[in-house]
């Protein structure tokens, strides 16, 4: 199969949602795709990235990805959260997620974004070049439980970026909920 990765167009905010609720399931789905489309009128979101994954034309996945900054940030380094990333069930495990995420970073990349930020599955996200980011200094806006601190990850985008900044991260208003920060 052959996947296409494009930029979200405002006419994709139903196949979205629908993904993402398929993705989370009947548990999480509804809160998730409500902070997709909160997020995508968030104007302290901005910049955004919205990616799509298609299979002949119908949204299998997609990946959203806000701006952030660091508390008390004297360079005001630009960063990036991804949250969330959502594949269609039947598309699951086949590569879907590490297209949208390599083309995610990519553009990131190529915009200037020097750091971006994940709070997820420590078994996953590594493979894409995330590592632990609680050590380092760059903290969750809300606490991040110990037994779960590998899921707290970043991934550098200008060479020796790491190191050089330390803070609390600040995200958009409609993530900057302790509900969202549990993982």
């Amino acid at each position: 199969m052959e996947f296409q990765i494009r930029e979200s167009l405002e006419s994709d905010s139903k196949a979205i949602r629908s993904v993402v609720l398929a993705a989370f399931g009947p548990e999480e789905g509804e809160e998730i795709a409500d902070l997709v489309a909160e997020l995508d009128l968030d104007p302290t979101a901005e910049p955004r990235l919205s990616l799509v994954a298609t299979n002949e034309e119908t949204i299998i996945g997609h990946i959203l990805f806000t701006a952030v900054k660091i508390e008390a940030d004297p360079n005001q380094t630009p960063c990036s959260i991804l949250a969330p990333l959502a594949i269609h069930p039947e598309y699951q495990k086949q590569g879907v997620g590490g297209l949208l995420i390599h083309e995610g970073l990519k553009q990131l990349q190529e915009s200037g974004v020097d750091l971006v930020f994940v709070l997820g599955h420590p078994s996953y996200y590594p493979k894409f070049g995330f590592t632990p980011s609680g050590y380092r200094g760059l903290d969750a806006p809300y606490p991040i439980l110990p037994k779960n601190a590998e899921a707290w990850m970043v991934q550098e985008l200008r060479p020796g970026i790491l190191g050089s900044v330390r803070g609390t991260l600040i995200c958009a208003t409609a993530l900057d909920d302790a509900r969202y920060w549990v993982e």
